[in-house]
């Protein structure tokens, strides 16, 4: 949907600082864009990783159609590829489509296969990021391009992995029913995050929807949820575990 601030700028993305010892690459596949900070370059390792993820989803997408066209939970049967299976899952446990999740989907079967050669591994997905990390990380959470992220979530080392997904109807290309500016979910599981970062933008039309957010968030914690920010206009409001931290 159009938004107030529509945009698919990465400029978000120039404040994004490694650690010592870490660099920093992109990854970018068709519809796939990646930031990637980690102990070591492996964008052509990743690359081609990507490249058989992406073949999974598309591959099941072209024999079943709905998959990518549905705006509602779709079943999958149990020898369809683990992606696509997560996907699925994620999808019915947040009531919206499976491609709801794609993005964390992507994150993390990134962060999951090569967190064996580097144990610090972030992985950032448009907005949706998958972090396995060894130290304490801040992750920034962007409601306006244009003036840049001033709150950040704090992740304590030893909470990792960690996934920290978005939605929004005025940032990005991705759908969202909603109107709200921002809705960002913490979880370990970045497909469920990223479905439930969807799901609850997609309750938020006004600043009286934020108790009906919040209200649906507490619900979800029972299926893995473990906080959420929302912001519509100047009004947010935050449940859960998150240490929320002001950025330089």
């Amino acid at each position: 949907m159009a938004g107030r601030h529509l945009s698919t700028d990465r400029a978000y993305r120039d404040a994004v600082r490694p650690g010592s010892g870490e660099v920093r690459f992109q990854v970018a596949m068709e519809q796939t864009d990646l930031l990637i900070v980690a102990e070591q370059d492996l964008r052509d390792e990743i690359a081609a990783f990507v490249a058989g993820v992406r073949g999974e989803i598309k591959n099941w997408i072209m024999f079943h159609p709905d998959f990518a066209e549905s705006l509602v939970p779709v079943d999958v049967p149990e020898d369809a590829p683990e992606v696509v299976r997560a996907m699925a899952h994620a999808g019915r446990a947040c009531g919206v489509g499976p491609m709801a999740a794609v993005a964390g989907a992507v994150a993390q079967a990134v962060g999951e296969a090569f967190v064996g050669q580097s144990p610090n591994i972030l992985v950032e997905n448009g907005g949706d990021t998958f972090l396995c990390s060894t130290r304490e990380r801040v992750v920034a959470l962007l409601a306006d391009p244009g003036s840049g992220a001033s709150i950040g979530l704090r992740i304590e080392a030893g909470a990792f992995p960690v996934s920290v997904c978005a939605s929004s109807s005025t940032i990005g290309h991705s759908l969202s029913l909603g109107t709200g500016d921002l809705v960002a979910v913490r979880a370990r599981d970045a497909r469920f995050a990223d479905a439930a970062a969807t799901a609850l933008c997609n309750e938020l039309r006004s600043e009286a929807d934020m108790d009906r957010v919040l209200r649906r968030a507490k619900e979800l914690a029972a299926q893995g949820l473990d906080g959420v920010f929302a912001q519509y206009d100047q009004k947010v409001a935050a449940w859960g575990d998150l240490e929320l931290v002001a950025l330089d």
